[in-house]
């Protein structure tokens, strides 16, 4: 069974932000019919600096060393929403694994579950309000629900295509939260860009970790 330690975690950020970076075109233009446009650069700006910070400090040695230099980087680094929600996401996730030198898959779950209580509790946002907690909580649902599987790459693999079909909900929905809910009845067939992000980054996790079971 694959475990996970803190080198491990840095390198994960460094897929993700490789991902983000790939991909922030394409998350900016989600946001540009409805918001304000900077998402894809916005999440590129925290996960740059999280892969640089990661980089240079060798003291990030534990799992949770690297959720909480996570965390405050992406903080220090992104002024917009998304700043604040990830990284209370990355301190819970820092919670979850205190004092744990390798990670399980049931571990991983729980963090996946603790980066999405993190969010929902810091956005203050529902399910079903256009946001990207419509991704994150039914990714931690499924996650926490594959915990048990011992493989990183079942309980990845649920996170993702829970997160996948929140995601793909949000074109339905009329906005709750943020700037997209003065669109009303015309943010309606559209993903939301925050969503959308959050089913990347669980895709990528996802890939990443089937990789480690190999």
């Amino acid at each position: 069974m694959a475990t996970l330690n803190g080198g491990d975690i840095a390198d994960l950020f460094h897929t993700l932000a490789a991902m983000i970076e790939r991909e922030k075109d394409h998350l900016s233009a989600l946001d540009g019919v409805i918001g304000d446009g900077d998402h894809g650069v916005t999440m590129s700006i925290g996960f740059q600096a999280v892969d640089k910070a990661l980089a240079s400090n060798e003291s990030a040695a534990a799992p949770s060393d690297v959720f909480m230099l996570a965390a405050r980087t992406f903080l220090n680094a992104v002024g917009a929403s998304a700043g604040p929600l990830y990284a209370t996401g990355f301190m819970r996730a820092a919670a979850s694994t205190k004092g744990k030198d390798a990670l399980t898959a049931d571990d991983v779950a729980d963090v996946i579950g603790a980066i999405a209580e993190g969010i929902v509790h810091r956005g203050k946002a529902e399910v079903g309000q256009k946001t990207m907690v419509d991704a994150w909580q039914p990714a931690a649902e499924a996650a926490l629900a594959a915990k048990g599987s011992a493989s990183l790459a079942s309980v990845g693999q649920a996170a993702a295509k829970a997160a996948k079909d929140g995601a793909e909900a949000t074109a339905a929905m009329t906005a709750g939260k943020g700037r997209s809910a003065n669109l009303g009845e015309r943010a309606v067939g559209h993903v939301d860009p925050g969503a959308a992000s959050a089913a990347l980054l669980l895709e990528t996790l996802a890939q990443w970790a089937g990789d480690k079971d190999q």
